[in-house]
């Protein structure tokens, strides 16, 4: 666009010609203006939705520096509360979630959250891609419990605390949380001390029924997956996580040597390129 006429060039033009301009601005201005608004329209409903849904221990702002990263991308994103109250509370409420959103779905779990996942997608067809962060990724008939230990590695269990709640109807639940003395070696150890003490403080708990729940349905069956294989993950084997996406015919697995069980928040950049390349790729 040429530069605005000074006034010594509208005087010299006359008070027809500046007239016209005058009216000629507003109406090049507005048309320019939803020229805009529409391509910036056009391009935000080109992109999938970006559901995330995190673990246990933690809550969605674990995906913080990862939403960061999709929305200057342009993806609407969401980062649901998962309940943690165990497969069968935690995956009709993600399910409820998906089903609430117009558009294609790339749907992301870490940890546990894998695990919802999988079981919440199958039969929700505008989800397009699920993506495994450092995550369980079950089949039809397995519990977490007896995956955990099919390979050595792990010592989540032994980092855990047993707490016992009250259920409205009287019975007794158990509440785990990771101890203050073991919190960073099994979940965070490339992070911050002083990050992790404060992650360890507002950890929230999940239900212990999570790892004798058993999984109902695979979605990655049916729905094509991508995986991210944590290289220090104490929470879940490598070893483990590796299993996973190879049985379930992941398109593309990254690996990042040296990252702990959290690799959304120490690398966030490589866990958003890769839930990006599953967009684009089911796009």
């Amino acid at each position: 666009m040429g530069s605005a006429p000074t006034r010594r060039q509208v005087l010299a033009t006359g008070a027809a010609v500046a007239g016209s301009a005058a009216l000629l601005g507003p109406l090049g201005s507005t048309a320019s203006a939803a020229s805009v608004s529409a391509s910036e329209q056009t391009t935000a409903a080109a992109k999938p939705t970006v559901v995330l849904v995190h673990g246990g221990f933690a809550d969605g702002s674990g995906w913080n520096e990862v939403i960061q990263r999709l929305q200057r991308a342009g993806y609407p994103t969401i980062a649901p509360a998962n309940p943690l109250r165990g497969l069968t509370t935690d995956v009709p409420y993600t399910a409820g979630v998906l089903r609430s959103i117009e558009g294609p779905v790339v749907l992301v779990g870490h940890s546990y959250g894998g695990a919802v996942i999988t079981n919440a997608a199958a039969g929700i067809p505008n989800v397009k891609a699920l993506v495994y962060i450092a995550a369980f990724v079950p089949d039809q008939g397995e519990q977490l419990g007896v995956l955990i230990g099919k390979y050595p590695g792990s010592i989540i269990q032994a980092a855990t605390r047993a707490v016992p709640y009250a259920n409205p109807d009287g019975s007794t639940g158990t509440d785990l949380y990771l101890r203050a003395d073991g919190f960073r070696a099994a979940f965070a150890a490339d992070l911050p001390v002083a990050t992790t003490r404060l992650m360890q403080a507002t950890q929230r708990p999940f239900s212990a029924s999570a790892f004798t729940d058993t999984t109902t349905a695979a979605a990655w069956r049916t729905i094509p997956s991508w995986g991210l294989v944590a290289g220090e993950d104490k929470a879940i084997p490598p070893a483990l996580e590796r299993f996973f996406y190879r049985r379930a015919g992941a398109r593309a697995v990254v690996e990042v040597p040296g990252a702990s069980h959290v690799p959304m928040i120490s690398h966030p950049g490589i866990a958003a390129r890769l839930i990006q390349d599953a967009a684009e790729a089911t796009g």
